[in-house]
């Protein structure tokens, strides 16, 4: 018996995938919930895995197909029954012998090698029995990547001067970034205010309850991305024009602050949503967060958790960026931007003193809010993130 493997029900705001990767052949043996093959989308990358055991019978769409929702991809015969066994044999007999030093890779070491072109022969495992973990691949990864073997050149590449290019496919997630900050740039009429805020208070506020905090919160570590995030929702509810976003000639106030947090991927920037934020605690902030950066990682983050959004906040100072210009996530109408925490000489009573300062960037829309607003909000969030007592820790 034959099993109809169909591509998954996509929502509305993606309204096709592409066929990323088979991770089996026809006449290879699966398992049930043994995964088939990956589809990428616009924003997340989507697996479908084996209903049953069986054999991979069919591919009818190949990588690099389009699809749509539930359409047919391939065909399962199920293991059961006399010919299962044949149709096996027939697949071994077909397999080249594997060497027992091949290394073998985790489901998610293996997708992430084959995103940055490696090979398992270029991996050292550290798992059991020389098994190659993911944390083993994004070390290969951050290491000095050899020189390309002539096999792995192009036709008539010229080795000699080092001048070696290579010429890949832009993934759908890095094309609809583009095709995003493109839109942004185009179609808003977008500023950039900036001010700069004292982080010693919370820095010291957070040295002091971490310890309690964690205990108290089975686990959950105080980090700054809360306060942020708690101080965004407050400055909001004043001003709710930057929680508002524009559809064609209306604009949408949003009476909830569902809050975007910019997190990297091995695909890229990803930016999946705090609902409801207003009714998060600080606890429940930050364990949201951590989550989303280990689904992030895995590639476990799902369309709706990245679907909406009022508001977005972007740290790239984990990645030790002191000033930038974070570019609108249409349709909403503003961005924050978190910096590198760097000390200064500061003027303080008129004395100097050396301080922890981070720079803070709001890019907004000016169709939708005013510079006299756009600033009183970003000073509204240095008031609190500077007082933070007035934010209430929940321990």
């Amino acid at each position: 018996m034959s099993i109809e493997i169909k591509a998954p029900q996509l929502p509305e705001s993606v309204p096709d995938g592409t066929i990323a990767s088979w991770h089996k052949k026809p006449g290879d043996a699966v398992k049930r919930d043994e995964l088939l093959v990956d589809i990428e989308t616009d924003k997340v990358v989507i697996e479908v895995v084996s209903p049953a055991d069986g054999i991979l019978e069919k591919i009818v769409k190949q990588s690099g197909d389009t699809i749509v929702s539930n359409e047919l991809i391939a065909l399962v015969k199920e293991g059961a029954g006399s010919e299962a066994p044949v149709v096996v044999a027939a697949a071994a007999s077909r397999v080249e012998p594997v060497s027992a030093e091949t290394p073998v890779l985790s489901p998610a070491a293996k997708k992430l090698a084959e995103e940055h072109g490696l090979k398992a022969d270029q991996i050292s495992g550290t798992g059991k029995a020389g098994r190659v973990t993911k944390e083993d691949v994004l070390g290969a990864i951050d290491a000095p990547r050899a020189a390309p073997s002539v096999r792995e050149m192009p036709a008539g590449a010229d080795l000699s001067s080092g001048r070696v290019e290579e010429r890949v496919a832009m993934s759908r997630l890095r094309a609809k970034v583009a095709e995003r900050l493109l839109q942004a740039s185009q179609t808003t009429a977008m500023l950039t205010t900036f001010n700069e805020v004292n982080m010693a208070p919370v820095m010291a506020l957070r040295a002091r309850y971490k310890d309690q905090f964690e205990k108290a919160h089975d686990g959950v570590r105080l980090g700054f991305m809360s306060f942020f995030v708690r101080a965004s929702v407050e400055a909001l509810k004043r001003y709710p024009a930057v929680n508002a976003s524009i559809d064609g000639s209306d604009i949408v106030y949003h009476g909830y602050q569902d809050i975007g947090v910019a997190v990297s991927s091995p695909r890229g920037l990803v930016v999946p949503v705090l609902r409801n934020a207003d009714h998060m605690s600080l606890a429940q902030v930050e364990g949201k967060i951590r989550e989303f950066g280990i689904k992030a990682q895995d590639g476990k983050l799902s369309i709706d958790e990245m679907t909406g959004g009022t508001f977005t906040i972007s740290n790239g100072g984990v990645f030790g960026s002191l000033l930038s210009t974070p570019i609108l996530n249409p349709p909403q109408t503003a961005i924050l931007g978190m910096h590198k925490i760097q000390e200064r000489p500061m003027a303080v009573n008129g004395k100097v003193e050396i301080l922890p300062m981070m720079y803070l960037a709001l890019s907004y829309d000016h169709r939708m809010i005013d510079g006299k607003e756009a600033v009183q909000f970003l000073v509204t969030i240095k008031d609190l993130l500077e007082d933070p007592a007035r934010i209430l820790l929940e321990i």
